[in-house]
């Protein structure tokens, strides 16, 4: 593995940048891992309890939650974000900047290039959101009646009336005071360089 060599970015002038890691993570074969830059934080981030698998990369300047899973020949670009409880299948890679919610999961071989709202299940060449990730609310101890609600808001957001912002705020009205349905809204509240990963568009 190579872990703290200098960042792939050609605007690295070897400024003193760190990365952190956090506690009882397993790092396989060939990962590599690399600080932040000027550009960034200047800090690569990964938090507890996660598995970086054969040949994974994370770049700079990334943030990595606690007890993430990587498999093998996953890839984060630069300034990645992703939440706690995150899987991402092998050969996935995530666009620079990109945001991943709590409790998402990526299909292998999944191209990202947008965010993906906690407890999202995304996958294909240029992944698009499929739904949600039951199986990890199910083994994260979540209740039937709070995955209902979720899934309740999901088809609010992304299959509902009006434009999306609308939709967001209606689904937030709603369920006001539920936190879990709350995580989703403000994430997606906080879109900025890429909108948020949706649904495929149904053919005609």
């Amino acid at each position: 593995a190579s872990i703290g060599s200098a960042p792939q970015d050609l605007k690295y002038h070897g400024e003193k940048s760190e990365l952190i890691i956090g506690k009882n993570n397993i790092i396989r074969e060939h990962a590599t891992m690399n600080p932040g830059t000027e550009s960034g934080s200047m800090k690569t981030i990964v938090g507890d309890n996660c598995l970086f698998m054969m040949a994974t990369h994370v770049a700079h300047d990334c943030l990595i939650g606690n007890n993430v899973i990587m498999a093998n020949n996953a890839t984060l670009g630069g300034h990645v974000i992703v939440g706690d409880r995150v899987l991402i299948g092998g050969l996935a890679a995530v666009h620079q900047f990109v945001r991943i919610g709590d409790y998402a999961v990526i299909g292998g071989m999944s191209g990202v290039e947008s965010d993906v709202i906690p407890f999202g299940r995304v996958k294909g060449e240029r992944a698009s959101l499929a739904g949600l990730n039951l199986i990890g609310l199910e083994r994260g101890g979540f209740e039937r009646d709070q995955i209902k609600t979720i899934q309740k808001a999901f088809k609010a957001i992304f299959d509902g009336d009006g434009n999306l912002d609308s939709r967001i705020e209606n689904v937030a009205n709603e369920h006001k005071g539920n936190d879990l349905v709350e995580k989703i809204i403000e994430f997606a509240r906080h879109r900025e360089r890429f909108g948020l990963c949706q649904p495929e568009q149904k053919r005609a």
